[in-house]
């Protein structure tokens, strides 16, 4: 029952409109957040704390059946490296780049962007 901000990630706001690979606009912060709560499913969350942010939440690592949730949505593209905070995602979204997954197969601004835009 506890929320927590996944650290060293930045994943697109869920009113954030993105374009995929033809063009058309979705949303893609929805689909990330589609995609974690799949790979979560009914399975326990475990969460190592690195920190408190600026709105009192609870920054940390976080890992469902020994997968890291955020290595998992970098790879997949459905989130970014947050290098202002970690290098530890930065492999995992070369990848994604390179592969044209997720996020990198349109047109996206970055979150940060976005909401300093919104």
């Amino acid at each position: 029952g506890q929320r927590f901000r996944l650290f060293g990630i930045d994943a697109p706001e869920s009113k954030q409109l993105c374009s995929d690979a033809a063009g058309k606009p979705y949303r893609c912060g929805q689909v990330a957040a589609n995609a974690l709560s799949d790979l979560i499913g009914r399975q326990t969350v475990t969460c190592e704390k690195k920190d408190i942010d600026r709105y009192k939440r609870i920054v940390a690592v976080c890992s469902v059946g020994g997968q890291d949730v955020g290595a998992y949505l970098v790879a997949e593209g459905l989130a970014l490296a947050y290098v202002h905070y970690s290098s530890a995602y930065v492999p995992a979204e070369t990848v994604a780049r390179s592969g044209g997954l997720g996020l990198w197969a349109g047109k996206f601004d970055m979150p940060w962007n976005w909401r300093k835009a919104h």
